[in-house]
């Protein structure tokens, strides 16, 4: 017959290898309740959140973090973001590949708007078990207007911007600038964090979001004149960026 103490060894529940994870982290992760353009967390392998930073807690419209440690996404965010989020947390755990910079148009329930970068990475023990990920989505700053060095980019920027429907390939951007390939992308992560290429997208998607909330152009129309030369292309992209397609998007305003 087992013994008393070898019946509770045997109902106790696993270790929590990934709170002793961020336990272990200590004040590190305080850090970034310190950085506002930053949202920080952490989530389990069924996508709750185990640590989130002040910022996130905000966005989400909340007051404590205990409001949302123990939900998901999906609790949090409205429909369908919410589940496009957590299926992203999800393909995480279980694939155990980053997401790196991914550009997002994130909608948040307090009712902000905002560019970011995110980027997630599984969580491991030291056996190389996935116990959950880390992410962070960082936003995408525009340019300092006192910044001179914005001046030699900004015919072309502004040409990029007023025809958003443009090939805008980013060696005709470069040489419009008078500078290399490399160098022009390099002066636009400089001053925005994107690469050229993400905010000749980050352009296009908000001219098409202007589009659809301000006006009953057919989603084709807006299509075309914004870059894409087909609808189900512009579509993809379109839902990539914001987690929404452009119908769902035009419906919402």
């Amino acid at each position: 017959m087992p013994s008393a103490q070898k019946r509770r060894s045997a109902s106790a529940p696993a270790p929590d290898a990934l709170g002793a994870a961020l336990a272990a982290a200590g004040f590190a992760l305080e850090l970034f309740d310190g950085i506002p353009e930053v949202v920080f967390f952490a989530k389990d392998l069924e996508g709750r959140y185990r640590a989130a930073n002040d910022t996130l807690v905000r966005r989400l419209g909340r007051r404590t973090k205990r409001e949302v440690l123990g939900r998901t996404a999906r609790d949090l965010f409205p429909a369908p973001l919410g589940e496009r989020y957590l299926e992203q947390d999800l393909a995480v755990c279980r694939a155990g590949r980053p997401i790196e910079d991914l550009l997002e148009l994130h909608l948040y329930p307090d009712g902000l708007e905002g560019w970011c970068l995110t980027t997630k990475v599984p969580l491991r023990d030291a056996a190389g078990a996935v116990l959950g990920l880390a992410g962070t989505s960082r936003d995408v700053r525009p340019p300092d207007p006192l910044d001179g060095s914005i001046e030699d980019l900004a015919e072309t920027l502004n040409e990029l911007h007023a025809r958003p429907g443009g090939s805008h390939r980013v060696e005709d951007l470069a040489r419009r600038t008078g500078l290399s390939p490399d160098r022009f992308s390099r002066r636009v992560r400089a001053l925005f964090g994107l690469s050229a290429s993400q905010l000749v997208i980050k352009v296009r998607v908000d001219a098409a979001r202007r589009r659809l909330r301000e006006s009953d152009v057919p989603i084709a129309r807006v299509a075309l004149d914004c870059g894409y030369c087909d609808q189900s292309a512009f579509a993809r992209q379109f839902k990539a960026a914001t987690g929404l397609t452009p119908a769902q998007y035009r419906g919402g305003r």
